[in-house]
């Protein structure tokens, strides 16, 4: 694509740009011809190197979650790519390779000038305010946009980090807003992309890690990245977890108080199995989605002085700091994701919403621009 910079005109054409859209919800994602579209002066055309696939994505064609944009909608908010047009107030960015903030707030609102952007009621999330990854470019705004170096480690690409975009960065936010220290103890309940990737956030911080899945692989998988005990809630009772857990923070010499305690299942068993590992001065952090009800007692909170947090993804800001613990090796990409062709969308879309999918999977749009 010829490189753009004077914002306000028509952008050059696409060539063979296309995306993969929702036209409605359960029927199967459809080939859509990008256009070219004006650039708004502070926007940029990022050419997508990868995109990732989110349940949050699943749950918008699948499981009777809204969008935000009406349908038609090119999902996918999980992007790494190159600026290869920008508007007259976004020149800067021509050229670099970025990761594209799954959450972009207005930056001006009253929830952003007091610290709180994540809540920002004009934010704009790829995929469900506006056009998203699942396409060859995506158009978004320059602001909050995480810089990438032209030079990776090896074994990184850029499009392995679209990743970063929300299964590394929101987990690290739910852990940076706990103030977990190397004196605690954490626990993860659910242990694939996000709950992966948080064992490894926790483990670099130096604290003693427990992670709690059904699926064998995901443990094993846990305990080779930083987890120093791994359970499985459907070989034990209740009661059993509950004692394994505190046998091993009471080993563990961690003089923290109060496990700090991390659902990244997104499923109504994991967030009643999180809840219930609730002790004394307690923190849990609901960090996985689902659309369906589960039933606990909330007076725990009051009995154990406990606190329990949601967090909508991560300031933009915080994005370079999450993003140099996998420059410097201390989170590991490979191992938790798989990559597809973005022709194959279609296919693997379906295949990750019937769980025959158990790695993040990125689709991979402009192989040459990784």
């Amino acid at each position: 694509m010829p490189p753009g910079g004077a914002g306000g005109g028509c952008l050059p054409s696409i060539p063979d740009g296309y995306g993969y859209r929702l036209i409605a919800p359960g029927q199967r994602l459809e080939r859509h011809e990008l256009l070219a579209r004006e650039l708004q002066a502070d926007e940029v055309l990022v050419e997508v190197a990868g995109c990732g696939v989110c349940h949050t994505d699943v749950g918008f064609a699948y499981d009777g979650v809204p969008t935000r944009a009406p349908l038609p909608l090119i999902l996918g908010h999980e992007i790494s790519g190159r600026v290869v047009a920008a508007g007259e107030r976004a020149g800067t960015w021509q050229g670099r390779s970025v990761i594209v903030p799954a959450v972009i707030p207005c930056g001006e609102c009253a929830a952003c000038q007091a610290g709180k952007p994540t809540i920002c009621r004009h934010q704009l999330m790829p995929g469900n305010d506006c056009d998203g990854g699942f396409a060859t470019h995506v158009r978004v705004p320059a602001r909050g946009l995480c810089p990438v170096p032209e030079t990776l480690p090896a074994g990184i690409t850029l499009d392995l980090l679209s990743v970063v975009a929300d299964a590394v960065t929101t987990p690290y936010e739910a852990i940076r807003r706990s103030a977990l220290e190397s004196n605690d103890v954490a626990i993860f309940v659910g242990v694939g992309g996000v709950g992966g990737f948080g064992v490894q956030i926790a483990a670099a911080l130096g604290a003693a890690v427990v992670a709690i899945d059904i699926d064998k692989a995901r443990l094993e998988l846990a305990a080779a990245h930083g987890a120093s005990l791994t359970l499985d809630p459907t070989s034990t009772s209740e009661k059993d977890l509950k004692a394994a857990v505190r046998a091993f923070a009471k080993q563990s010499g961690r003089k923290g108080i109060g496990l700090k305690i991390f659902e990244t299942s997104g499923t109504p068993a994991g967030q009643a199995t999180a809840f219930g590992l609730l002790d004394f001065g307690g923190y849990l952090a609901v960090v996985g989605f689902t659309p369906k009800k589960t039933e606990l007692r909330l007076s725990n909170l009051m009995a154990l002085d406990a606190t329990a947090r949601g967090n909508w993804g991560c300031p933009p800001e915080q994005y370079p700091a999450a993003l140099a613990l996998v420059l410097e090796g201390k989170i590991a990409l490979e191992p938790y994701v798989e990559r597809h062709p973005l022709d194959e969308t279609p296919r693997i879309f379906e295949a990750v919403a019937q769980h025959e999918i158990g790695r993040r999977v990125i689709l991979v749009a402009n192989p040459k621009a990784t």
